[in-house]
């Protein structure tokens, strides 16, 4: 169960990963309302596959061979409408460019919209995700600011020994306080 807006980001992120992607975009706002995208150039859906992700009674039974469902995609769709809120998918699947973008938006002033969540934890974990070799965040609204994995990678040395991880945590709360890093 989602519980807040950024266990729904995190759960399509986490779908873009898994994806295939070298590449993954993560875009959030929060000027009048929270928005966010997530673009990945993976193995893209078909549209029949598409429909089928929008169906919480239907699952590929590959990333959860026990499951019959599959409820990322509708439970953003259920949240998005009933915050007052929409979403959009669109996905290529074939020769070409091929990929994934989703997108959502909610109404932060409607009663039936989940508080927002721990942005700096989300990103955390985002950025932790094995797969792309590229994840970008870029962050408008009440503070602004963009992040490289690789940039990140490259500053602290990797983000796998407990010293990275902190001066990584630290950095992505500063950037939601508005505050730089020096």
């Amino acid at each position: 169960m989602h519980f807040t807006l950024t266990d729904l980001v995190t759960d399509i992120v986490q779908n873009g990963v898994e994806s295939g992607t070298d590449l993954l975009e993560l875009f959030i706002s929060d000027k009048k309302d929270f928005r966010f995208t997530v673009k990945d150039r993976g193995k893209g859906m078909t549209k029949e596959e598409l429909e089928r992700s929008q169906d919480p009674f239907v699952s590929d039974g590959i990333k959860h061979p026990q499951r019959r469902v599959g409820l990322g995609i509708p439970f953003l769709i259920q949240t998005a409408e009933t915050s007052g809120g929409g979403w959009k998918i669109e996905s290529k699947k074939g020769p070409g460019p091929k990929g994934t973008e989703v997108s959502a938006w909610f109404d932060l002033d409607n009663v039936d919209t989940p508080p927002i969540g721990d942005i700096p934890g989300m990103l955390r974990t985002v950025l932790l995700f094995e797969g792309p070799s590229e994840i970008l965040i870029k962050r408008q609204g009440r503070v602004n600011y963009e992040v490289r994995k690789t940039e990140l990678v490259n500053a602290l040395g990797g983000l796998r020994n407990a010293r990275s991880l902190v001066l990584m945590d630290e950095f992505l709360k500063n950037r939601e306080k508005g505050k730089e890093n020096k």
